[in-house]
């Protein structure tokens, strides 16, 4: 294998890689010599086909093959030789007729490897970065508030022999039709709706009000046009109701039989998980805040040539989903104030700044052996998996079967492990903030961002 660096500027490298076709011969025979004891062609002895035959049979197609692994492993190998880290896959050049050639034995193989190198870094000292922590205290008011909240949902009923109206709970069996004929999803025995709450299609409660138990009425009603369903989308549908039930909302009287009709043991034991709740949650947006700290000061540390190509990616990416964003909610560039060009000189930042701060995680990560352990990527499996109920098996076989998707649930696990090894160098000081105030901190990032 001869190899010649045709190209070196800034991270852009293309090298020429010969193999001589006197090598790509020696390796056909070999492979059709380990065939002949293998395959069975009528006429001919188990292990007595002669190889001149099984080249005329097979030749092309083993050579298609060798070639193949010829030009990964000299890839590989030229790679390994110069003790470089291709950014992407190479991009190999391999005109068809100079392989037709190949493979009729008539030609050397002969051809352009283009790749761009990652650049190369020091590691910053990360005890010098300074990091703001806010930290909310969690109030008794903010648990007894949210302890409302959910006694305010959780509110009991009682039959009564009245017109139903806002706040009150109908029971009811109906039954949709569209054009005369019932529609699937359209039917149940033992609806129940509280009056007023929103949940059903625009116009369906409002008819409701004023019913009695035991009464029977039809409603008609018309899908909105973005209705999820399309068969249903923008349909006038009729449903005939049974009303078996009317009941007045009461008062939950916040206490441990309160508590008792939730599942729990006591009042106690719902103020702590309501606590945890709301701990987490502010957690969340703590933790939001201080990474994006944390990679404020990363972006403003570290400034090198990124390859093109990984940015060219990352920036399609970006710009994909800014021109789906802005389909989906019907607006334009001059909407925003804009033009075309100047939005994506913006997201080409956006899309540098992604690119830089991932390779320094990267290559933190690596330098460091973070590592992600089965158990947290079992853990993310899993997690994903219940986000799709009644197709657990089939999105499960998908992860495991599937090697890049697999990356994609560790990706963000790595991320997150590799900023806790940085904070755990630098200089994280708490500071007590109100919730309002950490709010509006979150806030104005997602402002910024």
């Amino acid at each position: 294998m001869q190899v010649t660096e045709t190209l070196a500027e800034g991270l852009k490298r293309e090298l020429k890689i010969e193999i001589p076709a006197g090598d790509l011969a020696a390796k056909l025979d070999s492979y059709l010599d380990d065939m002949k004891s293998k395959v069975r062609i009528n006429g001919f002895r188990p292990g007595k086909v002669p190889v001149a035959h099984l080249k005329k049979v097979y030749g092309r197609q083993a050579m298609a093959e060798i070639l193949s692994n010829t030009i990964q492993e000299t890839s590989q190998k030229a790679l390994e030789d110069r003790s470089e880290r291709p950014a992407l896959t190479p991009a190999i050049d391999l005109t068809d007729e100079e392989a037709e050639k190949i493979l009729a034995g008539s030609a050397d193989l002969s051809f352009k490897m283009s790749y761009d190198v990652l650049p190369e870094f020091e590691i910053a000292d990360f005890s010098s970065i300074e990091i703001e922590r806010p930290v909310v205290e969690v109030a008794d008011e903010e648990i007894d508030s949210q302890i409302a909240e959910i006694a305010k949902n959780n509110v009991p009923f009682e039959p009564k022999k009245v017109k139903a109206k806002d706040g009150y709970r109908v029971t009811m069996s109906y039954l949709g039709k569209i054009d005369g004929e019932p529609f699937d999803g359209g039917a149940d025995e033992n609806g129940q709706l509280v009056l007023g709450s929103g949940r059903f299609i625009p116009g369906f409660e409002e008819q409701l009000v004023g019913v009695k138990t035991g009464e029977e009425k039809t409603i008609e009603v018309t899908f909105p046009e973005d209705y999820p369903a399309p068969n249903l989308a923008g349909k006038v549908a009729t449903f005939d109701i049974v009303v078996k039930e009317v009941a007045a909302p009461g008062e939950a009287t916040i206490d441990d039989e309160f508590a008792k009709t939730l599942g729990l043991e006591s009042l106690d034991q719902l103020k702590e998980i309501v606590r945890g709740q709301i701990e987490g949650q502010f957690g969340m947006m703590t933790r939001q805040r201080v990474k994006r700290q944390l990679l404020d000061k990363l972006d403003d540390v570290y400034s090198f040539d990124l390859p093109e190509g990984l940015l060219n990616s990352e920036f399609d990416s970006v710009w994909r989903q800014v021109e789906e964003d802005m389909k989906r909610n019907g607006k334009s560039f001059e909407d925003e104030d804009t033009t075309e060009e100047a939005a994506k000189a913006d997201y080409r930042k956006i899309a540098e700044r992604r690119v830089r701060l991932g390779l320094v995680l990267s290559e933190v990560g690596e330098k460091n052996n973070v590592q992600v352990t089965d158990e947290e990527m079992q853990r993310a499996l899993y997690d994903r998996v219940r986000q799709f109920p009644g197709q657990e098996k089939q999105v499960f076989d998908f992860y495991k079967n599937n090697q890049q998707a697999l990356a994609t649930l560790r990706a963000p696990i790595y991320e997150e492990k590799v900023v806790d090894f940085i904070l755990g160098q630098a200089k994280v000081t708490d500071k007590s903030v109100t919730k309002e105030e950490l709010e509006k901190l979150v806030a104005d990032e997602d402002d910024n961002a």
